[in-house]
């Protein structure tokens, strides 16, 4: 009987062995499959997430081709309105994105580039009927940086007449900056090929060890293995017809995702690859834990269900955080793609604003030229028109040189000159600027100045100046007839004696600006936009110039302003205080100015710029000898008596011999008169290095053009009696 029931109890338990381990089994099964169809799904998530950060990046890349296209073919319309596009072309200054600009006159087969050099369209190879917007694009070559570039070709046309043909050299480089740093933790690396020639012109930072370069397709597959001749045939076959392809292959022993994807019609292909095992991340995740629940398993049935339970949570979480990534990633690539879109649009913008805003003072500078050009016997009307011609034209030079600001700061080339100054000088400058300006409106201007009790302080009394000149001429502009502006200058609680802190408030009661507005007025290319406002001209770049300036000053900028009410721009600045004060006697003005009987070298390749040199000189009293480059110069010199000549004024920018070199070549000849005449530069060249590159030349002073008459007589009679004195304290001494 015993026995009988241990038989069954040991029946039992078999049965209830076997049962579990069935029921394990059944488990174990249920839980394999369900973690196979979760990696599964993780895969093919994680493949659709690779293609769809690929399109973002070609998106990006597409973008921007565009942009450089279209962004030339507005080079191209401006240059049509020239009367000389070459003069344009030879004054182009490049960029990290632009870097060579080049020009072929139609009919000839030869042009020249920014640099001066020849350029022929035999350079380039473009054949492969590649375009970009409709532009012929060359194939991709080592540009003389050393580095992968392709050139963009576009038509000048002119009263529907092709008049020359537009070259401008992109290279490959510049794309980096719009492109994401890595995904896929970095190991997704990425190459930009060529598909015609097949060469790798482009391996993004962060894509990837650095280490892992290839030079082409050829090369791609030997360091990687890719020897299956009907792969290659496969893979070969889509880049002809310009179609996307993915296909696995081992990379180093790795099992990983290899792509080819079109970019711009496939002329160019994002090539690479990314391990099989990062983008199945979640899928090998959950493969380890299925021997983990195996094993639990075989412990107790309850605790392996438990702890499925939370092992599940566990990859839904992770699942989750992933996806989160990827969202970034992905958002990362959009803002990329948008920045790459709002860029375009401001270019677009800008140029729009430039090209009204320029037309119109060069409008008044053709239209009153042809009437003084008719009216030449009415000397009023000669003097009405001149005045008007020289108003257009400061208004002219004032765009200009807001252009080149914004360009010198953004790239980082401002230079401060910090000297003594007075700061009753520079408000009474303000005062003379300003006040006519306002007059003109019927606005009362005035300037108010409290608890200052030093008038001397080191600062650059230029951008100080400019400064207020910005701010109050927006004042004026943006202010009905009638109005009220004010500038209070007041000085503040020093933070150091070595210091006076200064507040600098401009207050008017114009039109105001809008909450919205005030966000990006310190922005470049902003301009207000309201029927009251679009009349009032500009480059959209002063408010971005100040604030640039004010910071490189170590101060503060802001601004508060309501609709109808006016606005009120607070500038807070601290200048170093001078230890002690010379005061020099100022010469008489009309023996400072007087340059009669006087003898002038002068260096001008312009011959424009020479016969008004020439005749403003000859209604002084003086005369001056023209030399049309700065080896004329030197030759002038050599060959004229000691003491000829009073001074030189020299060009800088010349053909065979610029100004630098001419002034040099002039201080080393061994006669005394070399080191002691008077070098004065007369150049276009205007920013604070360029007047230090003059000085460290040998020169004695620069003055920029365009040339104040008032300026040039001043500083020529102050060197030239500079060089009386020193001449006359010799005599004495002998």
């Amino acid at each position: 009987m015993k026995r009988n029931q241990d038989k069954a109890l040991k029946h039992r338990g078999f049965s209830l062995f076997l049962s579990i381990i069935i029921v394990f089994l059944i488990l174990g099964t249920v839980v394999f499959s369900v973690a196979r169809k979760i990696s599964g799904e993780m895969s093919l998530s994680a493949v659709h997430n690779l293609s769809e950060n690929l399109n973002l990046i070609k998106s990006t890349i597409e973008a921007i081709l565009t942009n450089e296209a279209e962004f030339q073919l507005l080079i191209s319309n401006k240059l049509a309105q020239y009367d000389d596009p070459m003069e344009y072309v030879l004054s182009y200054e490049p960029n990290d994105t632009m870097v060579k600009m080049s020009l072929i006159m139609a009919g000839e087969t030869e042009g020249l580039s920014h640099t001066g050099e020849p350029f022929s369209e035999e350079e380039l190879d473009f054949s492969g009927d590649r375009t970009i917007a409709g532009l012929p694009v060359s194939r991709s070559y080592v540009s003389h940086m050393g580095t992968w570039a392709y050139t963009i070709k576009s038509p000048v046309v002119k009263d529907g007449t092709e008049i020359a043909a537009l070259y401008i050299e992109y290279v490959y480089d510049s794309l980096n900056r719009f492109l994401p740093r890595g995904f896929y933790d970095n190991q997704a690396v990425i190459y930009l090929m060529d598909s015609e020639s097949e060469r790798f012109v482009l391996k993004p930072e962060g894509m990837g060890m650095r280490t892992a370069g290839h030079l082409n397709l050829t090369d791609f597959y030997r360091a990687n293995s890719i020897v299956d001749a009907q792969l290659r045939t496969e893979v070969n076959d889509c880049i002809n017809e310009g179609k996307n392809i993915l296909f696995y292959h081992d990379i180093r022993q790795v099992n990983s995702l290899n792509y080819m994807w079109s970019v711009n019609g496939g002329s160019i292909y994002l090539v690479g690859y990314v391990a099989y095992e990062a983008i199945q991340q979640e899928g090998r995740t959950v493969n380890q834990n299925i021997l983990l629940v195996v094993v639990i398993m075989l412990v107790a049935f309850l605790l392996c269900c438990i702890l499925y339970y939370f092992n599940q949570r566990q990859h839904i979480r992770i699942r989750k955080e992933q996806e989160a990534e990827r969202e970034i990633h992905n958002k990362q690539l959009t803002e990329a793609l948008q920045a790459a879109q709002i860029a375009s649009h401001s270019k677009t913008m800008f140029l729009s604003n430039m090209s009204h805003d320029i037309r119109t003072p060069m409008n008044a500078v053709l239209g009153f030229a042809a009437l003084l050009d008719k009216n030449a016997d009415q000397p009023e009307k000669v003097k009405e028109y001149t005045r008007k011609i020289t108003s257009s034209g400061q208004h002219l030079l004032g765009l200009i040189n807001d252009v080149l600001d914004i360009s010198k700061i953004e790239s980082g080339k401002v230079v401060l000159s910090f000297e003594e100054f007075s700061l009753n000088d520079v408000l009474s400058s303000i005062n003379a600027i300003i006040r006519p300006m306002a007059n003109a409106k019927k606005q009362s201007f005035q300037i108010e100045v409290e608890g200052i009790d030093r008038e001397y302080l080191i600062g650059d009394e230029t951008r100080i100046s400019q400064i207020l000149i910005n701010l109050l001429s927006n004042a004026v502009k943006y202010t009905q007839e009638g109005g009220d502006i004010r500038l209070r200058i007041t000085g503040l609680e020093q933070r150091s004696s070595q210091y006076e802190r200064i507040r600098m408030e401009v207050e008017d009661n114009g039109y105001g600006m809008t909450p919205e507005f005030l966000k990006t007025i310190f922005d470049a290319f902003t301009r207000a936009e309201n029927s009251t406002t679009n009349k009032v001209q500009g480059t959209g770049l002063g408010m971005a110039i100040t604030k640039s300036i004010v910071e490189l000053m170590g101060g503060t900028i802001d601004v508060s302003s309501e609709v109808g009410r006016g606005s009120l721009f607070r500038t807070e600045l601290e200048f170093r205080i001078p230890e002690e004060h010379r005061k020099e006697e100022k010469p008489k003005e009309n023996e400072a100015c007087s340059l009669k009987g006087l003898h002038f070298l002068a260096a001008e390749d312009n011959e424009i710029n020479a016969e008004i040199l020439a005749e403003f000189l000859k209604m002084e009293g003086a005369s001056c000898k023209i030399a049309e480059n700065g080896k004329l110069a030197v030759e002038c010199f050599e060959n004229a008596p000691e003491g000829e000549f009073d001074a030189i004024l020299m060009d800088v920018q010349m053909p065979v011999m610029n100004g630098y070199e001419a002034t040099a070549a002039i201080r080393s000849m061994n006669r005394r008169d070399a080191g002691e005449i008077p070098i004065i530069a007369m150049t276009a060249n205007a920013f604070a290095e360029d007047e230090k590159d003059a000085l460290n030349a040998g020169m004695n002073a620069h003055i920029a053009k365009p040339l104040d008459v008032e300026q040039v007589k001043r500083v020529i009679r102050q060197h030239i009696q500079k060089k009386s004195h020193k001449e006359g304290s010799m005599t004495h001494e002998q």
